[in-house]
């Protein structure tokens, strides 16, 4: 498994791009630090708009942090993507993820 550190060391070397920051941003997810992983993804998703998978992992790190709003944006965003682009497991995957948070939130509402 790639750790955090040792891509962070990639950065401070003056590497930076989609795919490193796309690196940083699971990295941190996987070790549940949704806050700098959505950093990372952002940055990302600075360099590659069309990045489907990093809206998809965007998503995933603001419904940890709590913000569902934010959640849904990028999943919506990414779905955008993902078919344009024809990356149908990503837009599979988001949609499920958006389904579930709708279910989610109208079960709160009751």
């Amino acid at each position: 498994m790639t750790t955090p550190e040792s891509l962070e060391k990639l950065l401070a070397r003056g590497v930076d791009n989609a795919l490193l920051r796309f690196g940083l941003g699971k990295a941190y997810l996987d070790g549940n630090q949704p806050a700098a992983a959505a950093e990372h993804l952002q940055k990302c998703l600075g360099f590659d708009p069309n990045y489907s998978a990093a809206w998809k992992l965007l998503g995933q790190a603001c419904q940890r942090q709590g913000m569902l709003e934010e959640a849904r944006q990028a999943w919506h965003n990414g779905l955008e993507v993902a078919r344009k682009r024809g990356d149908k497991q990503t837009e599979k995957e988001m949609m499920v993820f958006l389904r579930r948070l709708e279910k989610t939130a109208g079960s709160e509402s009751r």
